[in-house]
């Protein structure tokens, strides 16, 4: 079987190369913008929500590979959930980061996000990878 950090690798790099969610979002609802003053990524996240549901998002901006990867794989993951679905998947994410959550099966619901975990063992990285998650929640939670 191939190495999981070779695979995590791929798909992180999958990832930075999709542009299906980086586009302006014309109906959006909620706009908020994220920026790393230590590397530079900087992102504006839009999101469509009604009813309580996330029914749309999509980012634009530039950054480091890990920082697009991870906004994009994060887009995936919200898309049709609730808000409240969401920003529980953002604590997940968070936590897993910060490893207070470590156990594979619970972490399985993110998707390709779990991908993300070994980014825990680069300080320097850790920024770039919670950057759209930091500001999803701030988006969200401004607008509950």
């Amino acid at each position: 079987m191939e190495n999981m950090n070779e695979l995590y690798s791929d798909i992180i790099l999958e990832h930075n190369q999709c542009q299906e969610n980086k586009h302006p979002l014309a109906d959006a609802n909620i706009h908020e913008h994220g920026h790393n003053p230590s590397c530079g990524d900087d992102i504006t996240l839009q999101v469509k929500v009604a009813n309580g549901m996330i029914q749309d998002a999509a980012y634009t901006g530039q950054g480091c590979a890990i920082s697009q990867a991870s906004a994009d794989i994060m887009i995936d993951l919200i898309k049709e959930k609730s808000v409240s679905e969401a920003l529980r998947l953002v604590k997940l994410f968070l936590d897993m980061i910060k490893r207070e959550v470590t156990d594979e099966d619970t972490l399985e619901e993110l998707e390709d996000a779990i991908a993300l975990k070994n980014i825990s063992n680069m300080p320097a990285r850790v920024k770039c990878a919670v950057l759209a998650w930091h500001t999803l929640q701030e988006a969200l939670e401004k607008n509950k």
